[in-house]
């Protein structure tokens, strides 16, 4: 039996699926065009955004028609190919209210854990959401066509010019109503000795323990923050602490 997950803006607060195995992604033709707003708003709210920050660009993005479970953990996501810019008008900027186009974007975000510490880091200015707050790394929009747990390596890459030893593994779905987006979520494991290197989306990386996160703090990241203790355990054969599972 499927059960239904959530809709577009029928759904307004944080939620997360555990899973078993891989999301499957089911691809809907044709563009996405909102119909609820008036699209000469959406490219004078995207003229803005680009006046006020020349690194936005007007690509592809997949967003969320709705989702459903697939039985034996696993969820069916359904996707359709979506303009960036109306994506990007829903976040209020430079005086302008924001405008919901009712798109819902499909990220992936990695859990990249480096013996019992996680990989955060602390957003640049430059970013959209969640300037000057720490998050977890990387992250990022899933591009049409790819797959995500290839993805999620490609922004490590990016990001903190890192590789993960081995694939990345699919541990969780969850919405962020905070940045209007869904999330696949995976555990990536790091060399003893692999060190971040700063970009522009980040002014700091650190490896802390998933109980002592920095401040201030992603609202995503705290949705996550149970998901990384449970990481690190699975990856470090013990506690998140580092000590060995009970008996």
């Amino acid at each position: 039996m499927v059960a239904a997950l959530g809709h577009n803006r029928g759904v307004s607060e944080a939620r997360t699926i555990s899973l078993r195995r891989p999301p499957v992604l089911v691809a809907v033709e044709g563009r996405f065009v909102p119909r609820d707003v008036a699209l000469d708003e959406v490219d004078a709210g995207w003229q803005a955004l680009c006046t006020e920050n020349p690194r936005y660009f007007d690509g592809s993005l997949l967003h969320v028609l709705g989702t459903s479970r697939n039985g034996h953990g696993g969820v069916q996501i359904h996707v359709q190919e979506c303009s960036y810019r109306f994506y990007a008008v829903q976040k209020p900027h430079a005086g302008r209210a924001a405008l919901d186009c009712g798109v819902r974007p499909l990220g992936v975000k990695g859990i990249a854990v480096r013996g019992d510490m996680v990989l955060v880091g602390r957003r640049s200015a430059k970013v959209a959401f969640y300037p000057g707050l720490w998050e977890f790394v990387p992250g990022g929009g899933l591009e049409p066509g790819a797959k995500p747990a290839e993805q999620v390596v490609r922004e490590l890459e990016e990001e903190a010019r890192l590789r993960p030893d081995g694939g990345a593994t699919a541990v969780a779905l969850l919405y962020d109503p905070h940045a209007f987006t869904w999330e696949i979520v995976h555990a990536l494991r790091l060399a003893a000795g692999a060190m971040p290197e700063i970009g522009w989306e980040y002014d700091e990386f650190a490896f802390v323990a998933p109980e002592a996160l920095p401040e201030p703090l992603a609202p995503v990241a705290a949705q996550m923050a149970g998901i990384a203790r449970q990481v690190v355990c699975r990856l470090s054969g013990g506690r998140s602490d580092g000590a060995p599972p009970a008996p």
